[in-house]
């Protein structure tokens, strides 16, 4: 046989899991495999017998549809105004927490000359 016949004859699979009923489903590896049955086997015997898990799913690498280039730019483009959520837009927070205690700490002193003056 030849490289190229050897190389497909493999297929590669994707191997996901599940921990429990409530956890996520997580990717865990790669495999080589000629067929979706023997996938799975091989997933089951490299992956079950090592992690506590109630489901093992094996998806052919083929059957994933990822984003191409243009798609990849058009959504990083459109993705990108989220400055907001990234805690470095809120720097200025403290000057501003001082000044506010600041200002808290003299209406505290002011109120309390007004006692002061009462008695």
């Amino acid at each position: 046989m030849g490289k190229n016949e050897e190389s497909g004859f493999y297929q590669e699979y994707e191997v996901f899991s599940k921990r429990s009923v409530k956890s996520p489903i997580q990717h865990q590896f790669s495999l080589l495999a000629p067929n979706e049955e023997m996938a799975l086997s091989m997933a089951q015997e490299n992956f079950m017998r090592r992690e506590d898990v109630i489901d093992v799913w094996v998806v052919k690498r083929t059957n994933i549809r990822s984003m191409n280039s243009q798609e990849r730019e058009q959504w990083t483009k459109r993705l990108n105004n989220k400055d907001y959520r990234t805690t470095k837009g809120y720097g200025y927070l403290r000057k501003k927490w001082r000044e506010k205690e600041q200002g808290m700490l003299d209406e505290k002193e002011i109120m309390s000359w007004k006692e002061v003056k009462g008695t």
